[in-house]
């Protein structure tokens, strides 16, 4: 690999920014791809977004040749708002999974280093702490305090993000006055129907780290299909 090219790809890393190194096979020709280039061939655009989203390279055909395109997506991200019981194995098994974790509560008795050992804790007010927190495509949010003090704010952020992922833990019930005010608030019915709630896959979870199970099933099943 030419070495300006693995320096901008370490650049690409440390500022978050998707793109992929399409090399020609014909002749070892390199170069990296982003989506955002206008400047790049219509097929080549198209065919770094599939792999971009599948996060798996593959060879595709060229007119000049057949490339394999190698994906470099920015780190996947999990944002927990509320220390809460759920939030530990939560926690601990999207890290498992490759996820950056920041567990976001105000409470610092419930956001302790003792409770989340190893884990990025921040206990600014949701709303301000996920703005500069700042969503992208490759974060999942989760709100699980059940105070509306506390979620939506949060929820308010998440939905004017572009976060493949926006979960809230309650009963029906409990999401239905959540949509309420929502839509009090002035978000739009297809903008509210971004929130998977009540949160995780519907598996007869019980326990802490049952629940926690679905969540994490719900997201990595939303982020693969």
């Amino acid at each position: 690999m030419d070495a300006r090219i693995l320096q901008q790809l370490v650049r690409d890393r440390a500022e978050k920014r998707a793109t992929a190194l399409a090399t020609r096979l014909t002749d070892g020709v390199q170069k990296l791809v982003y989506l955002t280039d206008k400047q790049e061939e219509k097929w080549l655009i198209e065919a770094v977004s599939q792999i971009l989203a599948s996060d798996r390279g593959r060879i595709v055909e060229g007119p000049d040749g057949e490339w394999f395109l190698n994906p470099f997506n920015p780190p996947l991200r999990l944002i927990l708002v509320g220390a809460v019981h759920i939030a530990q194995p939560l926690a601990r098994i999207a890290s498992l999974a490759g996820y950056d974790v920041t567990v976001v509560d105000p409470r610092t008795s419930f956001a302790s280093e003792e409770r989340f050992p190893g884990t990025h804790l921040v206990t600014g007010w949701p709303d301000e702490a996920m703005a500069a927190l700042a969503p992208d495509a490759r974060t999942a949010i989760v709100t699980l305090t059940h105070d509306p003090k506390l979620d939506d704010p949060a929820l308010h952020v998440a939905l004017r993000s572009p976060a493949f992922y926006v979960g809230a833990l309650g009963s029906k019930k409990t999401h239905a006055a959540r949509a309420a005010r929502l839509a009090e608030a002035g978000f739009a019915e297809d903008e509210i129907a971004r929130i998977n709630g009540p949160v995780g896959l519907s598996i007869g979870a019980k326990s802490p780290a049952e629940i926690a199970i679905s969540i994490m099933a719900q997201i990595t099943e939303t982020l693969r299909k």
